[in-house]
């Protein structure tokens, strides 16, 4: 099969009987999209398909998405009638983020405007964009008035049976483990966002998500229920939120759909997009100068109860200090504080030793049995003003807000109030038990990370995940990481309910490899203070936001090793899931810049898990370095450029 080089103004030129189909290509002509009818009994219905060029084959790697939604009023899905095509319009980007993966984004697309009717003459667009490194559609009606119920969406990504696929069941808290499944072995379920999979050629790599989901819909899930090859959209459940909200979304027109987003390359171009904030809302704030990134200190890891107590709070503040970590987090019960101070003493004394701190709040309400407190404090409008007044202050930047367990359309809209009220305050938010990123971070900066993950926080909860963390952790940087900032509460040493065999080494590149522009690192004082100098020298000074990220090897669920950038500067970190054999790295530094030496500090797994290997060394891009792991080892380096 070869791309055809296409002359779109001849293929967007047909007529309503619709004699060929739609083609359109990405701007560097590597992605072709494709719209074509079903014909015979099913007539009028319409459906996508995507082939992708990779570097040695072309693979038609979605043959069928399914297209169509159902309104309470009327179908939009089956007799749809083509009334025109939109000639292609470039789409060019350039803009920037305070935070993320890369700091400076540019994107461009070809984009292309399709108009339907169905039989009573109402109408349907579907937008699609073929950009560099994926394809987006999303629909629209444009109608100027009326509300309705949308009963159903029917998308539908139909999949080559042979497809590898990396896959988490459906949990409201998003805090699965991702599982590999092939054509032998392909389970029948609801499965969260967002999905990898590798064409059945093995020669490309997809990734499915949506974006810029807002306060006009739900956020959906995929299901193959019905058929294990096709992974429909589907809304959430109703029990979710103990029953509380409507599980089917209400829109008014005009009305746009969250975009269908649908990553596409290599492993590397997976790992390193940044489609799903290009295609979201830019933000309107007119300053993000008070949005600062940074590392975090945090006991719930190591103390559950640490916060209520004053001198666990204050040991966690002399941490940061110490680490030169500009936050501390106030987690569960700081309102029930004791054992020589409360909370007004608490603050004081963490301002005292120039650190600024976040809190935990409940999300409250009747949505979560979770009854922790503070409970109820961000649940309405005039809630969430008298407690960020009340933070603004005390000198609090920041909140942390927890058990939301709905992605229904009331609970979106409550995380859209919460940061637009927080932003008012100028105030920094960190959503838990959450849905996963869907592009908001463009739209409202303030929203700093998400959990979304299971993380580090499950080796309090149960003894699997001692044995499911390795593995879990080499595919979290190609499936959940690669969709958005990611708090999986990295770094721990010392162990917590239940033990690491993660090595050490495999711990600290954690800090490069999970990508969260707050970072907050899990382990007990001790756990730091305890480290050599170099490693404690790593965690002081390794960044939280990047300019540049680049995937140097790897594979999801084996290992992985990616290099990020800040200023002149690089870091890596590598991890491997081997339990059988220790495995050695050649690690090409061919991204350096050209004629510059610089100061590498390597450290590596010793001779055992609980012991570093550190070198010093003068490295260029011609270096190559030979890197040995353990079994479930890693390794980190920071590559900082000499004087001239």
């Amino acid at each position: 099969m070869k791309l055809k080089s296409i002359v779109f103004f001849l293929l967007l030129g047909f007529c309503q009987a619709w004699s060929q189909p739609l083609v359109f290509q990405s701007p560097n002509k590597k992605i072709a999209v494709t719209l074509e009818a079903i014909d015979g009994a099913n007539k009028g219905e319409w459906f996508l398909k995507i082939s992708h060029q990779s570097d040695t084959n072309v693979s038609e790697i979605l043959p069928k998405i399914n297209l169509g939604l159902s309104r309470s009023d009327q179908d939009f899905s089956k007799e749809l009638l083509f009334l025109k095509a939109s000639k292609p319009k470039m789409i060019t980007e350039h803009y920037e983020l305070p935070y993320g993966k890369k700091l400076v984004r540019d994107n461009q697309a070809n984009e292309v405007v399709v108009s339907f009717e169905n039989p009573s003459k109402a109408k349907l667009n579907l937008i699609i964009r073929a950009y560099n490194d994926g394809v987006t559609f999303r629909y629209e009606f444009p109608e100027k008035k009326g509300s309705y119920v949308v009963n159903d969406e029917f998308t539908a990504y139909q999949i080559p049976k042979e497809s590898k696929r990396w896959l988490e069941k459906w949990n409201t808290a998003n805090e699965g483990l991702y599982a590999e499944s092939s054509e032998d072995k392909i389970q029948r379920q609801e499965w969260c966002y967002p999905a990898l999979f590798n064409s059945s050629d093995k020669s490309s790599w997809f990734l499915l998500h949506e974006a810029d989901l807002d306060r006009t819909y739900c956020g959906t899930k995929l299901s193959n229920k019905n058929d294990s090859n096709s992974y429909k959209l589907s809304f959430p459940d109703p029990a979710d939120a103990r029953g509380t909200g409507e599980p089917k979304p209400t829109i008014s027109l005009p009305w746009q759909s969250p975009w269908r987003v649908i990553t596409i390359g290599s492993l590397s171009d997976i790992v390193e997009s940044t489609l799903v904030e290009d295609v979201s809302k830019p933000t309107d704030f007119k300053t993000t100068n008070w949005v600062k990134p940074g590392k975090v200190s945090w006991n719930y890891w190591s103390s559950n109860h640490g916060t209520k107590d004053f001198k666990t709070v204050c040991e966690f503040a002399d941490l940061a200090v110490k680490m030169n970590w500009p936050y501390t987090l106030l987690d569960w019960e700081w309102d029930g504080m004791t054992n020589g101070g409360n909370l007004e003493d608490a603050l004081k004394y963490i301002h005292s030793k120039g650190i600024k701190p976040l809190m935990w709040y409940n999300s409250g309400g009747d949505h979560t049995w979770v009854s922790s407190t503070p409970k109820d404090r961000m649940l309405t409008h005039q809630n969430r003003v008298e407690e960020f007044t009340k933070l603004k202050k005390l000198g609090v930047v920041g909140v942390k807000i927890d058990f939301f367990e709905s992605e229904k359309q009331n609970m979106i809209q409550y995380y859209l109030d919460i940061l637009e009220d927080a932003a008012q305050f100028e105030m920094m938010v960190y959503f838990h038990g959450c849905l996963v990123p869907r592009g908001w971070s463009r739209t409202y900066p303030n929203l700093m990370t998400y959990e979304g993950v299971r993380g580090a926080e499950w080796y309090n909860n149960v003894p699997e995940f001692t044995y499911t963390a390795p593995e879990h952790n080499t595919i979290l940087p190609f499936t959940r990481n690669v969709v958005g900032a990611m708090d999986y509460t990295p770094v721990t040493f010392t162990n917590s309910q239940y033990p690491h065999i993660t090595s050490y080494g495999h711990e600290l590149a954690l800090s490069v490899l999970f990508e969260s522009p707050l970072q907050h690192l899990a382990d007990r004082p001790e756990g730091y203070y305890n480290l050599p100098d170099e490693v404690k020298t790593f965690l002081k000074n390794v960044p939280t936001i990047w300019d540049n990220t680049k995937l140097i090897d790897g594979y999801s669920g084996q290992d992985v090793t990616i290099a990020r950038q800040k200023d002149n500067s690089w870091y890596i970190g590598g991890i491997s899931a081997s339990e059988c054999k220790e495995v050695t790295k050649k690690i090409k530094l061919d991204f350096l810049t050209e004629g510059t030496n610089y100061q590498a500090l390597l450290i590596a797994d010793g001779k055992h898990n609980k012991v570093f290997d550190i070198q010093n060394l003068v490295v260029n891009k011609n270096t190559i370095m030979d890197v040995k792991l353990l079994r479930r080892g890693g390794f980190a380096v920071s590559l900082i450029p000499m004087e001239k």
